[in-house]
């Protein structure tokens, strides 16, 4: 069973709650995640600011910080996203594309790293890229993933 919610402190840019839900529900289910309990927080640009600063010391706004909050081998993947949206929208009005889009891959994005992947090298990054394109076109959306 997997248990998401999400929370949306800020006013600035509008959420699609179930799409949301959807695109992790999309990789819980695609990676083979029994059991989860994620939190999706769709924050403004000081609160992403001040967290990457506060915890990977990244002085800028972000598009998502990723916390596991489960060991390895643990039955419950548990974890919580804290995701820019106000990133999502300037990115997507940069890019030239829906910002839901944008958001639903930075859950994407989240939701794998609680699975395992990484991008810190180029081969991982690769894979990484490849499995948010899966999932952007399992749910049905456009391939806005960048590389």
């Amino acid at each position: 069973m997997h248990k998401i919610k999400v929370a949306i402190p800020q006013e600035v840019v509008p959420i699609d709650r179930s799409a949301m839900k959807a695109a992790a529900q999309a990789v819980l289910d695609g990676e083979g995640i029994g059991a989860a309990s994620l939190s999706l927080a769709f924050v403004d640009n000081a609160t992403v600011h001040r967290i990457n600063k506060q915890f990977l010391n990244h002085d800028e706004p972000t598009d998502v910080v990723t916390f596991p909050l489960s060991g390895r081998g643990a039955k419950t993947l548990e974890g919580e996203l804290v995701i820019g949206a106000e990133v999502a929208r300037r990115v997507a009005q940069e890019r030239g594309h829906d910002e839901q889009v944008e958001l639903a891959l930075y859950v994407i994005h989240g939701v794998l790293h609680l699975c395992g992947y990484d991008d810190k090298s180029k081969s991982d990054e690769k894979i990484m890229r490849a499995k948010e394109r899966e999932y952007l076109r399992k749910l049905g959306l456009a391939d806005v993933v960048d590389g």
